[in-house]
């Protein structure tokens, strides 16, 4: 079976590569040369571990081209896996789809099945079906399939090969045997249903995660006020099989390219509808404060940043993922910048992507002691390895004053009171240096 994937960012690259391990001849396809040039030579454009040695493994499958209209003309099988960002009113920017969807109906020249794998409104579906159909140049029969991804940044190959299900809305019983034959290689159970009902399901799975960390999130922000400790509450809750474990651990907020862009894509959908869904709003108000909850607790040691010498941990939304899309860190560090304060920052994975938005305001350090040495003030917005394993007697050595604000709550309590550190995290108490 003849496979094109457009789109080489987390969803189409990934499902490109997982596909090619279980036999597919896959062929990638991106209009950006420097991203399919890197392909082309084995790097992967994004950082996903086990990505990059999942390609070199299965070099022999895999092709990458610009050359939209050949690869389409001929294949059995289309997936249709780039980005649908949001837009400033909060809904879904199809643009990308449709531009991918008008290469399709011009280029294909035999039957076939488009799988949309983007994360798309309900009812984008059906409406991109008509569009091809209306603007194809031959005679062909054309289906088109929802089958959205469920990965996660950090995991996205595991998610993949190793996936809870295969979600397939299909609108004929051909489609279903083709999308089958594409997908047992990975022996996942299947959930068939209609295209609109798939489309909900990615949006009302992505939504109800959010949902529990944004409440996660309230109960320890009222945790630290009535004396309770949110880790105790949180395993207490999670074992609960009703409510389970996941998604329990507080912070200072969700972020990356699907939490922050769903629960706005649905909230606007359902408002287009004059429907409000209240806990999906809740859900975004609370994860837009919680993001600043350090800001405010560093306005108890500081009545200004200026001059100040600020250390900031961490850059990324999350750990294991180059992914700087609504991290923490860019709410926080302007705000840090704006009011004065002399910013060093240490994340070897992200430093690349923020060197592209603050390419001199920041000094980039190459090590987490150069980035404590003589700091006033040290902020942890990812929750990387290298944070959690660190000697803490490391911000008393380094530091001028040790004052450690911890969005992700890397330390143990017990750790930290026999230390000189003030330490602050989420949904805990304070530890006042001795």
């Amino acid at each position: 079976m003849k496979i094109v994937v457009a789109g080489t960012g987390y969803v189409g690259l990934v499902t490109a590569v997982c596909l090619s391990e279980i036999g597919h001849s896959i062929t990638c396809v991106d209009v950006v040369e420097e991203k399919i040039n890197m392909l082309k030579e084995g790097k992967s454009p994004i950082f996903e571990p086990g990505l990059e040695e999942l390609m070199h493994k299965n070099k022999e499958r895999l092709t990458f081209t610009l050359d939209s209209k050949t690869a389409y003309k001929d294949a059995e099988v289309i997936y249709v896996g780039v980005g649908t960002p949001e837009k400033k009113d909060g809904s879904a920017n199809l643009k990308y789809v449709y531009e991918v969807a008008k290469e399709i109906a011009e280029s294909v020249a035999q039957d076939v099945i488009i799988v949309i794998k983007s994360t798309v409104p309900i009812g984008t579906n059906k409406k991109i079906e008509k569009y091809i159909k209306d603007h194809l140049k031959h005679d062909v029969k054309i289906e088109v399939v929802s089958n959205p991804e469920f990965l996660s940044q950090g995991t996205a190959v595991k998610d993949t090969m190793h996936a809870q299900r295969i979600v397939l809305g299909v609108q004929s019983k051909h489609a279903e045997k083709i999308m089958k034959e594409v997908y047992d290689g990975f022996g996942q159970p299947y959930v068939v249903t209609n295209r609109e009902s798939a489309e909900m399901i990615k949006y009302a799975s992505n939504d109800f995660l959010a949902l529990k960390v944004s409440y996660i999130n309230e109960i320890a922000n009222l945790c630290e006020l009535v004396g309770a400790n949110i880790e105790d509450v949180s395993r207490g809750m999670g074992l609960d099989t009703r409510i389970g474990d996941k998604f329990l651990k507080a912070g200072i907020g969700y972020g990356g390219s699907c939490f922050p862009k769903d629960t706005k894509a649905l909230h606007w959908l359902a408002n287009f509808y004059d429907y409000e869904l209240k806990t999906v709003k809740a859900a975004i108000e609370v994860n837009s404060n919680q993001k600043l909850k350090l800001i405010k607790k560093a306005r108890k040691y500081y009545e200004t940043f200026e001059d100040l010498n600020v250390a900031v941990l961490g850059l990324t939304f999350k750990p294991n993922t180059d992914d700087l899309r609504e991290a923490p860190s860019l709410d926080n560090i302007p705000i840090l910048l704006d009011d004065g304060a002399n910013i060093k920052a240490y994340d070897p994975i992200g430093e690349k992507n923020f060197k592209k938005i603050y390419p001199d305001q920041i000094k980039y350090c190459k090590s987490i002691e150069e980035t404590l040495k003589d700091a006033d003030i040290c902020f942890i917005f990812t929750e990387w390895g290298f944070v959690k394993n660190l000697d803490v007697s490391l911000y008393e050595k380094l530091m001028k004053t040790p004052i450690v604000l911890d969005g992700r709550n890397c330390y143990d309590l017990e750790t930290m009171k026999d230390t000189s550190i003030t330490y602050e995290s989420i949904g805990r108490k304070t530890i006042n240096a001795k």
